[in-house]
């Protein structure tokens, strides 16, 4: 299994909850990297969002948007056991 990588840009609107103590909680395999700026100008102000092994996940809330979050590590971890398997 292979490791999950989160990035969170520090103006994102998802940062109003602790990302990286949720998800590395819930996924010891998942690094969370906030960053200063993941060059999406404006993104951040208009939604939560984050970037998940290099895909873009957005939503209009920040639930909503960990919950996308979480299918996509799934998904990945999913992907990554089936060629592995």
């Amino acid at each position: 299994m292979g490791i999950v990588i989160v990035e969170i840009c520090d103006g994102s609107l998802i940062t109003s909850i602790n990302v990286e103590e949720i998800l590395e909680n819930e996924y010891p395999e998942v690094a969370v990297i906030q960053n200063d700026c993941l060059s999406f100008c404006g993104m951040c102000a208009r939604r939560p969002y984050a970037i998940v092994n290099g895909k873009r996940i957005f939503a209009k809330t920040v639930e909503e948007c960990m919950d996308h979050i979480r299918e996509k590590i799934e998904s990945d971890w999913q992907l990554t056991t089936n060629e592995n398997g």
